[in-house]
């Protein structure tokens, strides 16, 4: 077996087709499809098969797959180990963030790394569901991801780093019957309009099942992902959104306020996800450790009020 025909079925497993991992690697399609049967040659289980036009991985084809990031490992190790011993520049860690998490940790993040002596950052948003996070470490170094109380763990393809755990509260308009309340029951939002985020993102779910402990179907008014907007929305309209308590940045909507729900576990994860590999550099645990330490501070702020 060689590196570059586990790295072909490794991509092939995380992008999802021969297309997509001939793009990634900068070849053709017919030199990826080469490689992998190659590999296929010296494996005594079948490793693909085909979906429709698609080629995928079988439980063989994972299993080999996921042991391959071991392989990568080990050859980032070395790769770093003579990049050391050359002092090559440490170069740029690429940070993908949803919104939320980019508008409260890009500028501090920034702020700390600017001296010649910390790594530089490409910085970039993303505004996906929940499992196409994982996918994004395929093309940046540290991918803030977050992941709702009780859906499916991250796959072991990446190493997650928890960075937080951010309650869900409500917002409403100071003026709202609710805005009084230290905290509110889901029973208490029956017949309430919604801002709710677009289907498929994991705050959805959340109104769901708020909704469902409450008894009654949320009536969703309006779907709109980007928080800043749906305060507007909500200020202007009297309706009420859940978003969640560390990232909000409610000082441009005096009007507004949060209010915790009595529910207990309702949030969100806030995770750092990359691949193994990529943390054995030292430029990107540099990166990640200010990270760390900006999500710590945030915990410490209480909006609410």
């Amino acid at each position: 077996m060689e590196l570059g025909q586990l790295r072909a079925l490794r991509e092939l497993g995380d992008r999802g087709s021969i297309a997509a991992v001939a793009a990634a690697l900068h070849v053709t399609p017919s030199s990826v499809s080469q490689q992998i049967s190659a590999l296929q040659r010296n494996s005594p289980a079948p490793l693909t098969f085909k979906d429709g036009r698609r080629t995928a991985l079988t439980d063989a084809g994972r299993a080999l797959a996921l042991a391959a990031i071991g392989v990568e490992v080990a050859f980032e190790r070395a790769e770093r180990a003579v990049a050391r011993f050359q002092s090559e520049p440490a170069g740029t860690v690429s940070v993908a963030a949803f919104h939320s998490a980019g508008l409260a940790i890009f500028g501090p993040l920034l702020t700390v790394l600017n001296s010649p002596d910390q790594p530089q950052v490409s910085l970039s948003d993303f505004d996906v569901a929940q499992e196409s996070f994982p996918t994004l470490t395929s093309d940046h170094d540290l991918v803030l991801a977050h992941r709702l109380v009780g859906s499916p763990p991250w796959p072991a393809s990446v190493r997650v780093e928890p960075l937080l755990f951010e309650p869900l509260d409500l917002a409403v308009r100071r003026d709202h019957r609710l805005a009084a309340r230290p905290s509110i029951e889901p029973a208490d939002l029956r017949g309430e309009a919604w801002v709710a985020v677009h289907e498929g993102f994991p705050l959805e779910r959340a109104i769901a099942l708020i909704a469902g402990i409450g008894g009654a179907e949320a009536r969703i008014l309006h779907r709109i992902n980007e928080f800043f907007v749906a305060a507007a929305v909500v200020e202007a309209s009297g309706c009420i959104a859940l978003m969640p308590r560390y990232t909000t940045d409610l000082h441009d909507h005096p009007e507004l306020v949060l209010r915790p729900l009595s529910h207990p576990g309702l949030g969100r994860y806030i995770d750092c996800l990359a691949r193994p590999e990529t943390l054995e550099r030292a430029n990107v645990t540099t990166v990640l450790t200010q990270i760390r330490t900006i999500t710590n501070g945030l915990a410490r702020h209480q909006p609410i009020g």
